[in-house]
């Protein structure tokens, strides 16, 4: 088996590149947020360490439907996605994470030649594939390590066999419909002729239903929203006091789109790497979007994009879907 091998300093190097890299961006971007007439954070911060076991806890609670459909979608319809990718297909994650989803795909797909997880963060990225190895032992794990929201190279062993991109989670709705479409065009000439996209896509639904998805009793996303900010006083010297902001999500009827804000609950001033921002009482940092569609609606935008639509799989209440898109890049 062809596998690249993970030797033993590459978590230690990844583990610094991803800090130092991590760190400059995460700066930048923070202070350019924060200095917008609407302030706004890249909802791609959330996830430190603490923000990533919060969002896994957010996928238990009873309101937060996504995951637990998308998963049970995955288990339903693994075979019939196999069947569509046929023998030796290379399946490339992007926006790896922990792999749980993948790991379906994985058990049901016919001789996959390679699992190719994409993330930007490199420590869990690697230390995720060691652990995929040895639940694979025959299966060549190809990380790369790269942001999916901009061009980046597959490994060259890729370019023989079937590539069937994956991305689930409904991260798409993260994007305006603009940013969607690139990204879109961007994955078909990735993917190539031949090439298969898996993507998880929210649908749109009762405004009750999402307000309640994205405001749990609980209180945990609202701890995972201020998380973000506990992680700017944490790693860039800045003095936030948490108590002074809340969490509040709405659904955007009329962009059909899920809003996330942290609102603060006072004028107030805060510093940043020795930056000034003020905030009126009432004013907001917009920290999320999560853009919800019609299947009608995601397959006409899939297919101005280079995409063609082959089967999309919905639960019998329709809150999920799961597409499969056929890439009519010919590049």
């Amino acid at each position: 088996m062809n596998r690249i091998p993970l030797a033993p300093g590459l978590l230690e190097d990844a583990a610094l590149s991803d800090s130092a890299e991590v760190h400059d961006a995460f700066r930048s971007d923070v202070i350019t947020g924060l200095s917008q007439p609407q302030k706004a954070l890249p909802c791609k911060y959330f996830y430190d360490e603490t923000g990533a076991q919060l969002f896994d806890a957010i996928c238990r609670t009873p309101e937060y439907y996504p995951t637990r459909t998308e998963i049970a979608l995955l288990h339903t319809y693994a075979r019939d996605i196999a069947a569509l990718a046929g023998p030796g297909a290379h399946l490339v994650e992007l926006g790896s994470g922990a792999s749980i989803k993948a790991r379906i795909l994985l058990d049901a797909l016919e001789s996959p030649r390679s699992y190719v997880p994409v993330d930007i963060a490199a420590t869990g990225l690697y230390a995720e594939a060691s652990s995929l190895q040895l639940s694979y032992p025959h299966l060549a794990i190809m990380p790369v390590y790269a942001d999916f929201t901009r061009p980046f190279p597959l490994p060259s062993s890729c370019a023989q066999g079937r590539k069937v991109g994956f991305f689930p989670g409904s991260t798409i709705g993260n994007f305006s419909r603009d940013e969607a479409a690139r990204f879109l065009r961007r994955t078909s000439k990735m993917l190539g002729r031949d090439g298969l996209l898996v993507i998880g896509v929210d649908l749109k639904k009762n405004k009750r239903l999402l307000d309640e998805a994205y405001n749990d009793a609980g209180g945990v996303t609202a701890a995972f929203n201020l998380n973000i900010l506990r992680r700017i006083n944490r790693e860039l010297r800045a003095n936030f006091d948490l108590a002074a902001f809340t969490h509040c999500a709405h659904y955007n009827v009329a962009l059909g789109r899920v809003e996330m804000h942290i609102y603060s609950l006072a004028f107030q001033s805060v510093r940043v790497d020795g930056h000034p921002f003020s905030f009126a009482q009432g004013e907001s940092i917009h920290t999320e979007n999560s853009h919800k569609y019609a299947v009608a609606e995601f397959q006409a935008l899939a297919q101005d994009s280079d995409f063609t639509p082959v089967q999309v799989w919905m639960d019998e209440a329709r809150l999920f879907s799961v597409h499969c898109l056929s890439a009519r890049s010919t590049h």
